[in-house]
């Protein structure tokens, strides 16, 4: 009798689960809005089961200048020792019959004081998926965890867009810190695909009145970016037909491509250029010739760790051009003032970005505040 209506009782829950999955949930498009998966009070079933959130949820109500601010504070967290940041994990998948090729990198971190952390598993160069399944390269998702319990809130299939709004909100912090503040910048963009649309709306917000700068090896694409991006922000975009024609243009300078060549040589730049770097984040990848880091003077990391062994720091300490002794500050330290940023028109500042944990965890938190209201 006791087994009958434990039996009864398991197959009533998952029914009702079932409904209530079905009713809070959109029809199953890749247009559905948020997919919410019930569950009774925690005190009568165990922990909360977690919101699914899909893509097009995320990327119709999550932007960079949503996540700007926390980032920024992350940083400054993250200098002063408040940010439990692991070292990434990276797993590549090798090409099989089955499988591959392809690289996937898990990151996550907790912000002292924070009520959630969060943990990030990303995919990304599975160039198959382009070639031959019409998908793109990479995908991802966020776990969002309640920081008091332990238990997962949220699960975000942002398909890289958080990461990419993180890594955004990185630029903006950047900026802010390293270029003058006035209206006399020129913004040159080394690759326009979507890291570079998020750097200028970054961008935007901090200095907006920037004059801007595309160059891409696919001349049609970085047009379009110009195109778009001029009408979304409202400034001024020109086409460079080459990247020293960009370099003697701009003195910020954003470079986010695949890292699998330099982008730019030293004697192309101009006095007091600012180089934000956030194409390398595998000990595969360099943006930047070492003479042009070794030649700065600030070099600036997000995360020193990082940086010097996945980041543009690598190269240069592996051609013994550099040691981790000539990094001038992480960039915690400027938005705490412990450092300062720029101080004059002729200082070159490079500022590698290899994205960290922290800004995992402060997207997490920003992500959960506003799209668990809707």
């Amino acid at each position: 009798m006791n087994i009958i209506t434990m039996m009864s009782r398991s197959t009533l829950t998952k029914s009702l689960s079932l409904k209530r999955l079905v009713a809070a949930a959109s029809p199953a498009t890749s247009t559905s809005s948020k997919m919410r998966m019930l569950s009774t009070p925690a005190n009568t079933t165990g922990f909360p089961t977690p919101i699914l959130f899909d893509y097009e949820t995320i990327k119709k109500n999550l932007t960079v200048a949503d996540a700007i601010s926390a980032v920024e504070e992350a940083f400054g967290a993250l200098a002063n020792g408040k940010v439990d940041v692991p070292m990434p994990m990276h797993i590549g998948i090798e090409e099989s019959n089955v499988a591959g090729p392809g690289d996937c990198h898990i990151k996550g971190g907790y912000v002292f004081g924070a009520k959630t952390f969060t943990v990030k598993l990303a995919c990304v160069s599975f160039y198959k998926n382009v070639t031959e399944r019409n998908l793109p390269a990479g995908s991802g998702v966020f776990v969002v965890v309640d920081a008091a319990m332990g238990c997962p809130l949220g699960i975000f299939q942002e398909n890289r867009i958080m990461t990419d709004l993180r890594t955004g909100a990185a630029g903006a912090v950047a900026v802010k810190y390293t270029t003058r503040d006035d209206d006399s910048n020129v913004i040159g963009f080394i690759g326009t695909g979507a890291i570079a649309r998020n750097m200028a709306r970054a961008a935007a917000t901090v200095r907006p009145n920037f004059i801007g700068v595309a160059y891409g090896l696919d001349v049609d694409s970085a047009r379009t970016f110009a195109n778009e991006m001029s009408a979304e922000l409202g400034v001024k975009f020109s086409v460079a037909s080459s990247s020293e024609e960009l370099c003697g243009q701009s003195n910020v300078i954003f470079t986010q491509t695949t890292g699998s060549d330099h982008v730019l040589k030293l004697e192309h730049l101009r006095k007091g250029t600012t180089i934000i770097a956030s194409g390398s984040d595998q000990p595969t990848k360099q943006e930047l010739p070492n003479n042009v880091l070794a030649s700065a003077d600030k070099y600036v990391a997000d995360l020193i760790k990082q940086t010097s062994r996945v980041g543009e720091l690598r190269g240069a300490i592996e051609a013994n051009a550099m040691t981790t002794d000539d990094v001038y500050a992480e960039l915690g330290e400027l938005v705490n003032g412990t450092k300062v940023g720029r101080e004059n028109d002729q200082e070159l500042i490079v500022v590698d970005l290899t994205g960290t944990g922290a800004q995992d965890a402060a997207i997490g938190q920003v992500a959960w505040n506003k799209l668990s209201q809707l």
